[in-house]
């Protein structure tokens, strides 16, 4: 059916769905009434299901249409292991409770059309899923177990509470123990299990590598390069094209490094520094220089739109999935030692208080002298390491500079408001069959906060430049926390005789940071820093400046990272459109109808990202946690929920002390005070509380640790 038709065929019967005069009625009724032939029904069926599924037309579990709110409501269903599930509707406070029997052939992820059955005082409404509008497990990663004449799989993802049954020849010769794609050919219903065809065989569940796989495979990622893309980066250079130098700022006569972790090879980013005395005080110029990833991946090139449509590179525990081949990511991209290579900077004078006072966006030419790590810096300025130092002497000065800098810039933020959170990432260490043989927290020291500084100063010195030229710019934006989040946050630091302000529920971010100062040190540090963090909203990419909360920043962007972010990538093109005279009419609108598809692309793409990335994090540290099974631990408690209570370890692994493992009392959850209290002892477990636990048992295909209390430490009343 043509595009326009379809248009004003749908636009007629949503009126006539919302006539007052119009009662709900089945597929044949409603034909009936308009006059349509039998051979046309199947066209009118089309049109109302595209209703459906555009929530502007309901239906009834008897097959009646009407108006979507008198029909039911259309939402995204959440399984639970249990076997019932929630559904969540826009514009409604509460998730609806959908019971097992009521769950239709629905599964985690799907978006359903349901009706709210009852909506008891004081309790969740309940509903039934009336049909599903879009599926969301169109394959599905798990174990395969194998029977005589058939087998099932078994979902990684617990949320997907059903088997999916796989009938005699469709298993693809796999066996039990391998783990598998299936593609759903039947979802069934309550009564009946899904069914489907497997289509890919990852390995057994115990050969190395399998278990990442899977998670890659679930979370739909991409590995491979399509062959248009790869012959595309054929015709790139290995070495930098003399006439691609020409009329570029060249640099390379200016003392140039790189500081990156000791296993990176995307190197995005290169620092020049020098001081002079003026007299109006100390001036620092600071280079900032980004790799010009724009000048070889073109817009709209096939390789422009793979990286869109991976919009990040992901780092998982035992590999990297990047954005862009290698060829581009580790070569002519990646500012090597000694080699030319052409870049973006940004050029800034800041003075002695860490304010830019002006700055210059350049394309340029650059050499890096030297390919520093975080731990020799950290070396060199921290340590004072004698032998580093000397091998390093030409360069020392440098980087007592680069501290000097970045001391001033931070003071700067920090009496902004800025709030600085410092909790320890992981480090997992694997052996060369995948296994992990240790696990430590991966700390800033002053080299990364050197490169951390010096990077957010040159974002928020685009964004804001961008921001007041008013031309089409993609911007890093951190909205303020929800007010409610904060009175409640408010009311639970009181009992720890702490008070933040709050004007009409609105927070400066330097409230907080005074906060978390004030924590500095003492036994409820790493409890309420963490719950000031977990008050606050998740950052994204913007069209439109919205500011970042969590920098006190009113402007800021992605500028430094084009290897492995589009925003910045995509940014780096207006930036140099601009400098070659300006972005022309055509070309702002353009990019006024393209970027917000592309902010939320992005958004999106980096979420999934984070969580494969925590993904295959827990499951390494659930088979680190393996060989420990009876031994002791000392952790703190880091969440307290209405189950039980989770335990994190100086390692950074996380575990959960189940309330059934609770014997000694009957414990109450307290939602108030975020802690479990015993009936008749008063023995309390609260948040940030030291605790002693055991290691009771480890589950990876659940990716969960199982702990259990010895006895608590430093009891905090």
């Amino acid at each position: 059916m043509e595009e326009h038709l379809l248009r004003e065929r749908k636009d007629n019967l949503e009126k006539l769905l919302k006539d007052p005069a119009y009662v709900p009625m089945k597929l044949k009724e409603l034909a009936m009434l308009l006059g349509i032939p039998k051979e046309q029904r199947q066209e009118l069926k089309e049109v109302m299901d595209a209703l459906v599924s555009e929530g502007r037309a309901g239906v009834s579990k008897k097959g009646k249409y009407g108006k979507p709110e008198t029909m039911g409501v259309v939402g995204i269903f959440t399984g639970h292991p249990k076997g019932f599930g929630f559904v969540t509707v826009e514009g409604m406070e509460e998730d609806v409770f959908i019971p097992a029997d009521k769950t239709g052939s629905a599964l985690h992820g799907d978006k359903v059309q349901i009706v709210v059955e009852e909506e008891p005082r004081g309790r969740r409404a309940e509903g039934a899923v009336v049909r599903v509008l879009e599926r969301a497990n169109r394959h599905i990663v798990g174990l395969y177990q194998k029977n005589k004449n058939f087998g099932f799989v078994m979902p990684d993802n617990q949320k997907i509470c059903k088997d999916i049954f796989v009938p005699q020849g469709k298993d693809r010769g796999a066996v039990t123990g391998h783990k598998v794609v299936v593609s759903v050919t039947d979802y069934g219903n309550e009564k009946k299990k899904p069914e489907g065809i497997i289509t890919e065989i990852l390995g057994h569940i115990n050969d190395p590598g399998t278990d990442i796989l899977s998670l890659v495979k679930a979370y739909g990622l991409p590995e491979e390069f399509p062959q248009a893309v790869m012959d595309w980066v054929e015709n790139i250079p290995d070495t930098v094209d003399e006439k691609d130098k020409a009329g570029r700022l060249d640099l390379r006569g200016l003392m140039t490094v790189t500081i990156d972790g000791e296993d990176a090879k995307d190197l995005d980013d290169a620092v020049t520094i020098s001081k002079e005395e003026l007299p109006s005080g100390s001036v620092y110029h600071l280079g900032v220089h980004i790799a010009d990833v724009s000048h070889y991946v073109t817009e709209n090139s096939p390789l422009d739109k793979e990286a869109l449509k991976r919009g990040t590179s992901v780092y998982l525990v035992d590999r990297v999935i990047p954005m862009l081949p290698h060829k581009l990511s580790n070569g002519i991209c990646s500012l090597n030692q000694g080699e030319d290579r052409l870049a973006l900077s940004c050029l800034m004078d800041i003075n002695a208080s860490g304010h830019v006072i002006s700055h210059r966006i350049a394309e340029t030419v650059i050499k890096v002298d030297r390919r520093m790590t975080y731990t020799a810096v950290n070396a060199i300025v921290t340590h004072k390491d004698e032998e580093i130092s000397k091998e390093y002497e030409e360069f020392v000065p440098m980087f007592q500079l680069m501290e000097e800098l970045s001391c001033i810039l931070r003071e700067q933020r920090r009496k902004r408001g800025a709030v600085d959170f410092d909790f320890p990432e992981s480090k997992i260490i694997l052996n060369e069959k995948g296994k992990p043989v240790d696990i430590k927290p991966y700390e800033r020291n002053t080299a990364t906060k050197i490169i951390e500084d010096f990077m957010l100063a040159a974002n928020e010195t685009i964004a804001e430049d961008y921001f007041w030229q008013e031309l089409p710019f993609v911007y890093r934006t951190h909205d303020n926390p929800d007010p409610e989040k904060m009175k409640k946050l408010a009311t639970f630091i009181n009992n720890f005789g702490y008070t933040i302000r709050l004007q009409q529920g609105e927070i400066h971010p330097k409230e907080l940071q005074k906060l978390l100062d004030k924590l500095e040190g003492t036994n409820e540090e790493a409890l309420l820093s963490r719950l000031v963090l977990r008050s606050m909203r998740q950052a994204k990419y913007t069209a439109v400046s919205g500011g970042h909360f969590g920098l006190a920043a009113r402007y800021y962007t992605h500028f430094t990272s084009p290897i492995r972010r589009y925003p910045d990538l995509q940014i780096h093109r207006i930036i140099k459109e601009n400098l070659r005279g300006g972005l022309s009419d055509k070309r702002i609108v353009h990019y006024d109808r393209i970027l917000p598809e592309v902010t939320v692309q992005c958004s999106a793409l980096e979420r999934r990202a984070d969580e494969a990335e925590r993904e295959t994090e827990k499951l390494k540290k659930c088979e680190y946690m393996e060989k420990f099974i009876g031994e002791e631990f000392e952790g703190v408690i880091s969440g307290v929920t209405g189950w039980g209570f989770y335990v994190e370890l100086p390692n950074t692994v996380e575990g959960l002390v189940h309330i059934n493992e609770l014997r000694d009392d009957y414990y109450i959850f307290d939602e108030q005070r975020l802690e479990l209290k015993g009936e008749m002892t008063g023995k309390a477990y609260k948040l940030g509380q030291k605790i002693k636990v055991q290691v009771l048992g480890t589950d990876k295909f659940a990716r969960t640790i199982d702990f259990i209390p010895v006895r608590t430490l430093g009891l905090q009343e």
